[in-house]
């Protein structure tokens, strides 16, 4: 990861290169499994030393772009349900909003241990979803709302959660996977855009004073572009990847990566 401009052009390209890569890949997962997208791309971006508030920050302004692209396509596809939509977007909105406000209140060296732990836990669930070719039920609320505040407090304070708490939920109380899977995605659009909102008043305020932001604007553009250019294949990915090996190749993937982080916070 470079430390910014001033360390010239080819490290400005490749990291913009390395992340479209990454958002790309990770939203074509994100649209058949309906998760993925924020956790790999925080991962990621942790894994290269990003501070947790400006990986959340950054995947969650990410996501304002790709996440439109891929609510679009969905609709076209005729994946939504429109009132699971209005319940988890309300609710998405008033967790991400309260995750946003508690993750730029603690010092990121502080909080990083718990959000690598999170996001192995996530990796870990999908795992589970991937050996037992079920859908797990971590949750039992029959409400979309409460789910949506839970998925997004999550979603704010990991930089991912939204698609493996509110997908696997709505999956595991017997939801149409092409509704819960595209409806989720849809959701995800609003709930990218209220987190976003509220770092950049909570950085405007002073609530949140941090650095470094600018030096990963290369790695934000390049999952942009690459979500962007994969998000409006979603709604078709839904309907023709492989969901049990891409699950098993994306649970893989988050654990080892939070497993490697865990072992260079502690060991």
């Amino acid at each position: 990861m470079s430390e910014g401009w001033p360390h010239g052009g080819v490290d400005v390209v490749s990291d913009f290169l390395l992340f479209a890569a990454v958002g790309f890949g990770a939203q074509l997962v994100d649209g058949a499994l309906g998760m993925a997208y924020g956790v790999v791309s925080t991962t990621s971006l942790l894994a290269m030393g990003v501070s947790p508030a400006n990986a959340s920050a950054s995947v969650h302004a990410a996501k304002v772009f790709t996440g439109a692209a891929s609510a679009l396509s969905h609709v076209a596809h005729k994946n939504i349900s429109w009132r699971l939509l209005a319940l988890l977007a309300a609710g998405g909105i008033v967790g991400g909003i309260a995750g946003t406000y508690l993750l730029t209140s603690i010092d990121g060296e502080k909080i990083k241990p718990f959000v690598v732990s999170w996001l192995g836990l996530m990796g870990l669930v999908i795992l589970y979803r991937a050996w037992k070719g079920v859908r797990p039920k971590p949750f039992s609320w029959k409400s979309p709302l409460p789910l949506g505040v839970v998925g997004g407090f999550f979603d704010a304070v990991g930089g991912g959660g939204w698609g493996p708490v509110v997908t696997s939920t709505l999956l595991g109380s017997g939801a149409d996977p092409r509704k819960a899977i595209g409806t989720t995605n849809a959701a995800e659009f609003f709930v990218a855009s209220a987190v976003s909102a509220a770092f950049l008043s909570a950085l405007l305020s002073g609530h949140w004073e941090t650095e470094g932001l600018r030096d990963h604007l290369s790695s934000v553009l390049g999952l942009i572009a690459g979500g962007i250019v994969a998000a409006p294949l979603a709604g078709w990915m839904t309907k023709v990847l492989p969901i049990r090996a891409l699950t098993w190749f994306v649970g893989v993937l988050v654990t080892g990566l939070a497993v490697w982080q865990a072992a260079v916070l502690f060991l």
